[in-house]
């Protein structure tokens, strides 16, 4: 049989993907010593394997958009390796009934992981038009367990808390008080500390009962600057 036109392209995507994927499988094993984890939960893989991220970045890089690395979004801003997003799902522990809170939406396409394998997710993105555009792209793919604010992402959404995971984009050099604050007792906040020019990690904190919070270190990592949005 002949494809031609969408039809192609659309299997073309699909096995890009299904590389991807490959590709996000054979990190978790290098990495598990670290992480913990020597493979992609049923639900993280699922959600890997339907998300169409050549749809949620800009045209320029639709080309790219299975590689497995970062690609730039414009206003200075990238979107994280299908890697590191996979990884910061499951650091969560998701489940279907939980909301979580995600800080930086960029092009929506963590969002999109996210909302594959939970029931709600509140995105806070700091650059309007980068909000804009994802939750244009997020509804045109039919999300609609999705909803976009613009603003401090050091601040959370405290009107939608408590969450029962919090998930980061950016790095921060401290972990934001107001973050940890708005989680559940016993529920996840994924997030890379380290100042500019220092080592960055990406951290799991699990909040105690008595609202302190317990940490561990989980890889080295690179991730644009979490800023206060200006007033």
């Amino acid at each position: 049989m002949v494809l031609c036109g969408s039809e192609a392209s659309g299997q073309d995507y699909a096995a890009r993907r299904a590389h991807m994927v490959a590709e996000v499988d054979a990190l978790y094993a290098e990495t598990q010593r670290d992480t913990g984890l020597p493979s992609m939960s049923a639900a993280v893989r699922a959600a890997l394997e339907k998300v169409e991220r050549h749809r949620l970045v800009p045209s320029a890089q639709q080309d790219l958009a299975y590689h497995n690395r970062p690609l730039p979004i414009g206003n200075g801003q990238t979107i994280s390796q299908p890697f590191i997003v996979a990884l910061s799902t499951d650091l969560i522990a998701p489940q279907p009934h939980h909301v979580v809170l995600e800080i930086g939406t960029g092009s929506g396409y963590q969002a999109a992981v996210l909302a594959e394998t939970v029931n709600r997710v509140y995105s806070v993105e700091r650059i309007e038009e980068l909000g804009r555009q994802a939750m244009e792209r997020l509804a045109e793919l039919g999300y609609r367990n999705v909803e976009l604010r613009v603003g401090d992402g050091y601040a959370g959404w405290a009107e939608k808390a408590p969450y029962d995971a919090i998930v980061v984009t950016a790095a921060a050099a401290s972990v934001p008080p107001a973050l940890v604050a708005q989680l559940k007792p016993g529920g996840r906040l994924v997030i890379p500390v380290g100042g500019e020019g220092s080592v960055q990690y990406l951290k799991v904190l699990t909040k105690r009962p008595d609202g302190g919070a317990d940490e561990r270190p989980v890889l080295a990592v690179r991730f644009v600057p979490l800023v206060p949005a200006k007033n």
